[in-house]
């Protein structure tokens, strides 16, 4: 069963987040420390997702409804922790009054992000050496 939780990026989370967010983008996907910790999370909502008394997948949300950082450990993908994630994540953005939500997708993610009714919008860009597509939804 998946329980998810919305935090701060404050003590008691933050090593948490910090700790998925290093095995994902920089071991797994070779991203430098510094281009995803970017003093932004301070300013952010997160979202955590525990599964079997493990944290496995945290996002999170800037308060002009950009959404980013979403990563899923290994063990975890395909169980829908991302989905619950950017549910999340949307749920937070309607109670703070936020009308649309925007983020960057890696390629091979977009059908995913489509699924959960995101459009595609703009060109595509490469953001740390990874071809990235824009892509928002109206909630």
């Amino acid at each position: 069963m998946l329980k998810t939780i919305i935090v701060n990026f404050d003590n008691e989370y933050s090593n948490k987040i910090r700790k998925i967010r290093n095995t994902v983008f920089s071991q797994e996907q070779k991203i430098d420390a510094s281009a995803d910790f970017d003093g932004q999370d301070d300013k952010a909502i997160h979202a955590l997702i525990e599964m079997d008394g493990k944290y496995v997948g945290t996002g999170r949300m800037l308060m002009d409804g950009h959404i980013g950082r979403l990563a899923v450990l290994k063990l975890a993908r395909g169980k829908g922790v991302g989905r619950q994630l950017i549910l999340a994540l949307m749920a937070e953005a309607k109670k703070q009054g936020i009308k649309r939500v925007y983020l960057g997708a890696q390629k091979h993610a977009v059908v995913f992000y489509q699924k959960l009714g995101f459009s595609q919008y703009g060109e595509p860009y490469e953001e740390v050496g990874i071809e990235h597509l824009h892509m928002e939804k109206f909630i």
